[in-house]
């Protein structure tokens, strides 16, 4: 039996990120994937939809300067759009494998080993791995588990990945459909609304059984979301439950429910299912191993199973499933395991993006996290159009929205930014909040011009006084406020 200082079971940003941690602790190590190096970070997943994300704003914006050319809207090619995003996944795969491969004549050679295989836990230290017909079981002193997520599947809808879909169905299209209906209005569905809306190709309907899309978000955030989906035809069905959904003629029809009792049905060509997703630990264990699980997937301790021995990462823990938040764990844990590490394992400055239209970025905590928490907070506002690079770009459309502590020493919170360039404006707040710093080292730094992270330093500006612009002066442009059980209140410097 071969013996492994540790063994991961599952290569994706998880697994993958782990074992070359456990590289730099001069470990052997193990690493199995039964599919795909990269996993749901790359295929059917993360980058796949970024791709198609890309692609739409492209074709959207486009279509939207054709004066500009003086010449009417192409058609939009489906094969060729299809064949860049898999282009795109392919790349990105090939480097993977070819970084594990090209370790072999490195001073790693003898420490990485990949199997291709079915993996299960027959013991606390012993993994028996399954390819075609060959069985052998390998030994790992730890074990780290990796196996990630799919896509939550409702029993009473017909999904068979042709013509009802969840996101692993979504390359096996052959065109863009006349119609979509998405089912579910959270991030992944409200992604995959902008994607195909962008591509003016289809047309988009959405089922959300409350008053407004993403529901855990702030409401001047979701205005902005929702009247560009809607101005590119998008039909938001609010406040619907879906009572039915059946396959006619290679066709959907779904049947809604709205809270007045009234009922309508309608016919489009494609159906998405976007409920959410849930961990793969099923037969990853025999009754040998007795790994405690909740309803949300392996139960953990820091990335620590109650096996002592056997650590859980990544969308198996269903912490917050993200690909940064996966590879951090990994990391994180290898670092438990083989050392000490420097700091605890926290999510509070987690950045995210939301890739809609326009793209989305938040660190920490938003308003609507604030008042759940009761917590009493300064916020400031500053609208895209107050900055520079926004008109350069001409796409005022956005805002900047910055949360601190009601006090003296404005710790911050947490930040949101809407609008062009966002996902490059919120990682010198991350670090802030990492460090639990106030506001102070944001003021006086130097910012390239013209940028967007400008507008991060008027807004921090404005909550110490001395902004460029006056709150009170530009009205709708500018606020900055106190919420005090949840009272707002508008702050004035005399």
């Amino acid at each position: 039996m071969t013996k492994y200082d540790l063994v991961i079971i599952g290569a994706g940003p998880s697994g993958y990120a782990a074992a070359m941690r456990a590289l730099d602790f001069r470990k052997k190590v193990l690493l199995i994937e039964r599919d795909r190096v990269g996993g749901a970070g790359v295929t059917n997943g993360a980058l796949s939809s970024k791709t198609w994300w890309e692609l739409s704003r492209e074709t959207s914006a486009f279509r939207r300067n054709l004066k500009r050319f003086n010449i009417e809207a192409p058609s939009v090619n489906y094969d060729e759009i299809q064949a860049e995003v898999k282009s795109a996944v392919r790349e990105r795969k090939t480097m993977l494998e070819l970084h594990m491969d090209q370790l072999k004549d490195s001073n790693y050679a003898d420490l990485l080993e990949f199997k291709i295989g079915t993996a299960k836990l027959v013991g606390q230290t012993e993994i028996e791995i399954t390819n075609g017909v060959s069985k052998e079981v390998v030994h790992g002193d730890h074990i780290i588990l990796a196996t990630g997520s799919r896509p939550r599947y409702l029993p009473d809808l017909p999904i068979d990945e042709k013509i009802v879909m969840t996101s692993d169905g979504i390359e096996s299209m052959t065109d863009f459909p006349e119609s979509m209906v998405i089912v579910g209005a959270g991030v992944i569905g409200c992604e995959y609304a902008t994607i195909f809306s962008g591509f003016g190709r289809t047309k988009v309907h959405l089922i959300d059984k409350g008053d407004r899309i993403l529901p855990f978000e702030d409401e001047d955030v979701v205005n902005i979301i929702e009247r560009n989906m809607e101005n590119k035809g998008v039909l938001i069905h609010r406040n619907s439950k879906l009572i039915r959904m059946e396959i006619k003629n290679e066709r959907v029809e779904y049947e809604l429910e709205y809270d007045d009792g009234g009922k309508e049905i309608f016919n489009v060509e494609k159906a998405l299912v976007s409920v959410g997703r849930i961990p793969n630990y099923e037969s990853l264990w025999d009754d040998s191993v007795d790994i405690k699980i909740d309803r949300r997937g392996v139960e953990d301790n820091d990335t620590q199973t109650n096996v002592s021995n056997i650590y859980a990462v990544g969308d198996l823990t269903a912490d917050i499933s993200l690909v940064n938040v996966g590879e951090l764990e990994g990391r994180y844990a290898v670092e438990r395991i083989f050392g000490k590490p420097k700091r605890k394992l926290v999510y509070e400055n987690i950045s995210n993006i939301m890739f809609l239209s326009p793209e989305v970025a938040g660190v920490g905590l938003n308003e609507t996290q604030a008042r759940e928490k009761g917590l009493n907070y300064k916020v400031v506002t500053l609208d895209y159009s107050c900055i520079p690079r926004a008109i350069a770009k001409r796409n005022t459309q956005g805002f900047i929205k910055l949360l601190v502590t009601n006090d003296d020493d404005m710790k911050i919170l947490g930040m949101k930014v809407v609008g062009n360039h966002a996902s490059s404006a919120i990682q010198a707040v991350a670090v802030l909040i990492s460090m639990n710093k106030g506001i102070e080292e944001l003021a006086e730094c130097v910012h390239p011009h013209p940028s967007i992270t400008e507008g991060i330093q008027e807004c921090v500006r404005m909550l110490m006084g001395k902004s460029l612009f006056k709150p009170t002066a530009l009205r709708g442009k500018l606020s900055c406020r106190t919420c005090v059980d949840c009272v707002y209140e508008d702050i004035t410097f005399d």
